[in-house]
């Protein structure tokens, strides 16, 4: 079985935000869809160990912020590389508003957003699936939607090349992170993105 073949599939990105007792945060997805239009309903996916899974769990409400190709690697490492329990990710971020939910959505970088409640939750074991009903939405720009593919060919940093040196690597296919050492953990987590073990490719400078 090849593990690459799910890569073929088609992923948009996106910032999932979302607020509960005086406490926001916001993180990247890639997992968000529509699944009814009658009623018009999406769905989205969110690891456990985001603090943003909480804040929707809690409240029954967020916002995704549709990213566009016009996004730039900062933003994916401000919303993906650090985490909410720590950081308030909006208090140096500016370019944002809320919507009529309360809610933040991103400026920039973004060609839409939409508003929903939740309707049920389905614990699938790493991710909680949230379906929901659309409150409301908007057009921000005509520029197209980036998908994961294009993160990968045009947005994320590219590695530095290869020195010769013989010295091996493990480096995250999501983010460029690097691991120094013969053999990774299966168990590891990057910590910059929170991605596991097999998202890393063993690399040999």
């Amino acid at each position: 079985m090849n593990n690459k073949t799910m890569y073929n599939l088609t992923y948009g990105l996106f910032v999932l935000t979302s607020a509960f007792e005086g406490r926001e945060s916001g993180c990247i997805i890639n997992t968000a869809g529509q699944v009814t239009s009658e009623p018009n309903r999406i769905s989205i996916a969110v690891n456990k160990g985001n603090f943003t899974q909480e804040l929707v769990r809690n409240s029954g409400k967020f916002n995704v912020s549709i990213l566009s190709q016009e996004a730039d690697f900062g933003l994916f490492r401000h919303f993906g590389f650090q985490s909410g329990r720590e950081v308030d990710k909006f208090a140096s971020f500016a370019d944002v508003k809320r919507s009529a939910n309360g809610l933040y959505y991103v400026t920039v970088g973004t060609n839409g957003y939409i508003s929903a409640a939740v309707e049920q939750s389905i614990d699938l074991g790493s991710h909680t699936l949230f379906i929901a009903s659309v409150e409301d939405m908007e057009v921000l720009s005509k520029v197209p939607s980036a998908t994961y593919a294009y993160y990968q060919s045009e947005i994320k940093p590219k590695p530095a090349p290869t020195n010769g040196s013989g010295k091996v690597v493990w480096r995250c296919k999501v983010c460029g992170y690097t691991y120094e050492g013969e053999e990774l953990p299966a168990d590891y987590i990057c910590p910059l993105c929170k991605h596991p073990a097999s998202d890393f490719e063993r690399v040999v400078l």
